[in-house]
């Protein structure tokens, strides 16, 4: 096709084609982009490579997943997984952390003393440091990771792969199996994250600090992730109840008829 035969009403009918065929808004858009993109490079030459740039449409976006594990599918897909993942799908849903930054974390980053496990700047999405406290449960974990790390090839990362000889990487298909034998359907490993938000606020932990553990840097990415369901909504109402009942009439509020005033007649 040539560049002088793409227009508006062609790329209208494009964008119907490829919605047709199955494909998301926020694909189409990214397709869109691209051309657009493609469109004013040439536009921009010297001599121009193309006359004009015609309209894009873009398609609105509302691709945002939902999806998070109560903590009974949590503790069904963690069984269901290899002993290898375990203390890695913990990890994630405990700190909401990215699946790149706990493939890369090492024992560097580890204060075994203290048990506090740091990010360094640069190591994180959004180039800030993190800090975290282990509790109980990721304690005993790390310990075990270093027992292996000590019986094994004294690797620097944290969680290795099934044979204890590098980083994990691909884990998908044990993944997928996992999820199918636990019976939760089709979740997404990102979905720890938006549950460990959840969870970190639920628990009455202030939001900015759920966003220094979580690593998220601006409210509006922290909002969405902070997801609110059916149940969160019962609760308010329950705590709304609790508060109302607990609060006693301090005051008796009567109330009294107006005094007639002379010379007005009271029988209407």
């Amino acid at each position: 096709m040539r560049v002088t035969d793409i227009d508006t009403p062609r790329i209208k009918r494009y964008i119907q084609d490829r919605i047709d065929e199955g494909a998301a808004n926020a694909t189409i858009n990214r397709e869109l982009a691209a051309l657009k993109r493609m469109l004013n490079l040439g536009a921009n030459q010297t001599p121009p490579k193309v006359n004009r740039v015609p309209h894009i449409p873009m398609l609105k976006e509302n691709n945002t997943r939902k999806g998070f594990f109560e903590h009974g599918d949590f503790l069904a897909v963690r069984s269901a997984l290899p002993d290898y993942l375990k203390g890695f799908v913990t990890f994630a849903y405990e700190t909401g952390w990215r699946k790149r930054e706990i493939i890369n974390l090492t024992w560097s980053q580890v204060d075994r003393e203290n048990w506090i496990v740091y990010l360094n700047p640069g190591e994180t999405k959004n180039d800030e440091a993190r800090t975290i406290y282990l509790d109980d449960e990721l304690k005993e974990i790390f310990k075990n990771q270093w027992e292996l790390r000590k019986k094994g090839q004294l690797l620097p990362c944290v969680f290795t792969n099934w044979n204890g000889k590098g980083k994990i990487k691909n884990f998908i298909v044990a993944w997928r199996k996992a999820c199918q034998d636990a019976g939760i359907g089709n979740k997404l490993f990102h979905d720890f994250r938006r549950t460990a938000v959840r969870n970190i606020v639920r628990s009455g932990t202030p939001e900015r600090v759920a966003m220094k553990i979580s690593g998220h840097k601006t409210r509006s990415v922290f909002d969405r992730y902070n997801i609110v369901n059916d149940t969160d909504l019962k609760l308010a109402a329950q705590r709304q109840e609790a508060y109302l009942k607990s609060q006693k009439v301090t005051k008796k509020v009567t109330i009294s008829t107006f005094p007639k005033k002379e010379g007005i007649a009271q029988n209407g």
